[in-house]
Order: C-alpha cells, then sequence, then structure tokens
C-alpha cells in the first residue's frame, strides 16, 4: 500500500484507492439474490408477532379487525388481481407479499402505519436476502395503502390498495353491541356479502357490496369510503383497469 495522501476534508487518509479496486484480471462475483416466497414471509416469526400486537392494539383503540384473517385476504385479493390483469408470477408474489404485510406497522402505532409498516417490513426482507428492488417495490406498496397519504405508484401498490380497500365484512366487527356502534360499525357489520370481481379481458375490477340497510344506509358507506374508492379508481387506472362500485346490484361508480 501506498504512503497515505491528505484528505480533502482534514487528515489522512488511511486507504488508497487503488488497492480496493479490482483489475481487470480480479473476478468479481456478484451477489445472488434470494426469490423470497410468500411462503417464507407469512411464516416469519417476526412478521406474525407484529401482525398479532398490531391487531391487539387496533382492538384496543376500537379499530375493526386487523388480524390474521385480514392480511390473508388482502394478500390472496392482490395476487389474484395481479394474475387476472396478466402479470407474471413474480408480481403476482410481490403483490401477496405486500398484501399480507401491508398493516404491520400498526403494531408501533396507527398514524402513518403506513410508513412504519415498510421500515419493518425492510427489516424482514433484507434479512431474507430478497433482492433490493423488490424489497423497495414492497416498501413503496405498504407505505402508499393509506388514502390520507398514499398514491399508488407502481403495478404492486395498486394491487395491494384495492385489495385492502375491498375488505368490507361484518366479520370484522369486534363490537358485540349494535347499540354502542360508530360508523365504522355499522358500514361494516351491514354488508353482508363484498367480492372483488377481476375481468381480467376488459380490465374492470367491480367491488360488489350486498348491505343491510337496515342497519346502514349506503350514504353512510359513502361518507367514511368516498376517498377509498377514489383512491382505488387511481389504483386501478395505475393497473390500465377502471374501478366500479356496485351496491345491491345497483352500479353507483
Amino acid at each position: 500500500m501506498s504512503e497515505p495522501e491528505p484528505n480533502p476534508a482534514g487528515g489522512l487518509s488511511t486507504v488508497d484507492a487503488r488497492s480496493i479496486v479490482p483489475t481487470s484480471d480480479e473476478a468479481v462475483t456478484p451477489h445472488v439474490w434470494r426469490r423470497v416466497t410468500l411462503a417464507e414471509v407469512v411464516a416469519s416469526p417476526d412478521v406474525r408477532a407484529m401482525i398479532e400486537v398490531a391487531d391487539e392494539y387496533l382492538g384496543a383503540i376500537g379499530y375493526t379487525e386487523h388480524g390474521f384473517r385480514h392480511a390473508n385476504l388482502v394478500s390472496h385479493i392482490a395476487g389474484n388481481i395481479m394474475k387476472r390483469l396478466g402479470y407474471d408470477d413474480r408480481m403476482v408474489e410481490l403483490a401477496e407479499i405486500a398484501g399480507f404485510m401491508h398493516d404491520i406497522g400498526n403494531c408501533i402505532g396507527r398514524d402513518h402505519h403506513g410508513v412504519s409498516s415498510a421500515l419493518l417490513a425492510r427489516e424482514v426482507l433484507r434479512g431474507l436476502d430478497m433482492d433490493p428492488v423488490e424489497t423497495i417495490h414492497v416498501m413503496n406498496a405498504l407505505g402508499n395503502h393509506e388514502e390520507e397519504f398514499g398514491t399508488p405508484a407502481n403495478p404492486v401498490g395498486a394491487a395491494t390498495i384495492i385489495a385492502d380497500k375491498s375488505d368490507v365484512h361484518h366479520t370484522r366487527v369486534r363490537n358485540t353491541d349494535p347499540a354502542a356502534f360508530d360508523i365504522h360499525d355499522r358500514v361494516n357489520f351491514s354488508a353482508r356479502r363484498s367480492f372483488l370481481r377481476v375481468d381480467g379481458e376488459h380490465r374492470t375490477l367491480t367491488l360488489e357490496l350486498d348491505i343491510d340497510t337496515d342497519t346502514s344506509q349506503v350514504m353512510e358507506y359513502f361518507e367514511i369510503f368516498l376517498s377509498r374508492m377514489q383512491m382505488c379508481r387511481a389504483a386501478a387506472k395505475e393497473l390500465d383497469a377502471t374501478f366500479h362500485l356496485q351496491v345491491n346490484g345497483t352500479k353507483l361508480l
């Protein structure tokens, strides 16, 4: 190694750059990243603990179910969207991974939980040696799934958004006393059926809801879900598709 050279920032450089730059005769072996699977993410003790604690916390502050039922359903719907719209198998699996992990940040707190989810996911996925580009796509999906702050910027994120907002169902309501329902409880409890129909040929995504209007009026649904439906329309556009809402057999969007 040559003598240390002056460092413009002050002091001396302790490393000769020539000693760490490979010559043309030296072989450089690129790192081979692993193809991390949905099964590995689902089995991760860290991810499972985050989902459990997140659901307990949200229950304590009065939110609907956000546990393994929600995580698995959003994962399945996100993957189904991608598959039926013609994306390749890896893009399908990345959407499934993002769907499963999208709410893990709630284990820290509700505010800006999308960003918390993204940062926690990075630790898990890089720990599994996932490709950095794939990791960042998943992080972007998680960080942008909240309607207050998010913007669908890639297909994985768009599918995650639509899958998440499609989970409206009476089984999510924890409150057992209808007299104590707030508007979120009423709207979810009134949804007797919810199904996202994906038409790959016509590239349409239709959220079909059957609502018990004795429990909640359709206007109450729009009162709390209009911003979510608008976000779904933007997400569908990112997927080169259109989003529609159908309530009790009537097309509303």
